[in-house]
């Protein structure tokens, strides 16, 4: 087995919680954050459900403590959120005191506030501080400068894998001594924009999604922030530093088959699985829990379900989607579902696959639907996104 890189902090903010414990609480007592739409004014408010996270942005700004004057986006506004969480649990004092890189991930960057002031800045010129804030790169940019991080920062924008890939690279630099902590991980907001996209592609549900279901009806959205604090072992070892999980297997394949949906028989999905095995230097009967990325659509259910037949030979180990709690957050899905699988690790527990009751006819793949106690020592984690870009991470316990 491959040790892997270090993980020393988290911190998360989805529609079920606003900080880790929330997050925790909500995923045992099986609570769902899907809920109709309150902060956006959309004629599809009555008809969709989201996992909306139900603070406004002025109470997100005064928990940032940043001026009025501020043009940050919501999504932005998560992702500092979330970003403090991690680095304060990782018991970071000094930021600048090792060679540190932010790897932040988005797919919806500062759309929220573009649709909303794209006009009225040509008459109010004090709008248009708003649209600045629109590339993928801002809450990024805004991050670092907060944090006095200089040493390496990008952003990843790759669909639903974006922070699965973010978590990925950085691990990567880790290990090729390029940096000695990174922090990674993915923020998107909720935004008319995507709203009318999926609803466009037909694949968003009126009701609580089903991942895994025979009779799933589509997806629900969401919105959130997840990070993930990755520490090398020389820091690790003179820092004294809590180790929660190491990410000790990763990969990135495309299908190469759609636009938007996956193969019929999961080729991408397969390829990543299957090279993050190889990474870690498992087999998959190594594998305890899968955190699927169960989206509840036809396809993706479909697909990944056979997918997952083909690397674990019909030996499927527990399996569930946490998507049901949090609707699919977009490019910050797979930092959301890392967090629930280091949860899972530390905890021996795993969380259940809300609102399931009848298996696809054909691939027959039942998740777990209530909590299940269990010692574990290896979670695998799917991500997959339009374009066919798929990707796979592996935790495996500290």
């Amino acid at each position: 087995m491959n040790r892997g890189v270090a993980i020393t902090g988290m911190g998360i903010i989805s529609s079920i919680g606003n900080n880790l414990e929330e997050n925790f609480q909500s995923l045992i007592k099986k609570t769902s954050g899907i809920s109709r739409i309150k902060n956006i004014e959309t004629h599809h408010k009555n008809h969709i459900k989201v996992g909306e996270i139900k603070a406004t942005n002025d109470e997100l700004i005064r928990i940032l403590k940043l001026p009025t004057s501020n043009n940050y986006s919501r999504t932005a506004l998560l992702a500092e959120i979330a970003v403090k969480e991690a680095v304060r649990k990782a018991n970071i004092n000094d930021i600048e005191a090792y060679k540190t890189g932010l790897i932040s991930a988005t797919s919806v960057g500062g759309m929220d506030m573009t649709e909303k002031h794209y006009h009225s800045q040509f008459e109010e010129s004090k709008n248009r501080k708003y649209i600045e804030s629109h590339p993928v790169v801002d809450a990024t940019t805004k991050i670092a400068n907060s944090l006095k991080i200089t040493d390496f920062v990008t952003t990843i924008s790759t669909a639903c894998s974006s922070s699965a890939n973010a978590i990925m690279l950085g691990a990567r630099m880790i290990k090729a001594g390029k940096l000695d902590r990174v922090i990674v991980g993915g923020a998107d907001c909720l935004s008319k924009f995507t709203i009318n996209g999926f609803k466009t592609l037909m694949i968003l549900s009126e009701e609580n999604c089903r991942p895994f279901d025979q009779n799933r009806t589509g997806l629900n959205l969401g919105e959130a922030a997840a990070f993930l604090v990755l520490e090398s072992d020389k820091v690790v070892a003179k820092e004294n530093k809590e180790i929660l999980a190491y990410v000790s297997g990763y990969a990135n394949a495309n299908d190469a088959f759609h636009q938007t949906a996956s193969s019929e028989n999961g080729e991408g999905a397969t390829l990543a699985m299957t090279e993050a095995l190889k990474v870690a230097k498992l087999s998959s009967k190594h594998i305890d829990y899968i955190n699927a990325h169960g989206t509840a659509t036809e396809n993706n259910d479909n697909s990944e379900s056979k997918a997952i037949l083909r690397v674990f030979e019909n030996k499927v180990p527990n399996l569930s989607s946490t998507k049901a709690y949090t609707g699919h957050t977009l490019a910050a899905a797979a930092a959301i579902e890392a967090v629930y699988s280091i949860l899972s690790l530390q905890k021996g527990l795993i969380f259940p696959n809300l609102n399931f009751k009848t298996p696809i006819e054909e691939t027959g793949i039942i998740p777990e639907t209530d909590l299940v106690i269990k010692e574990l020592q290896h979670v695998l984690s799917n991500s997959f996104g339009f374009g066919g870009n798929c990707s796979t991470l592996i935790f495996s316990k500290a």
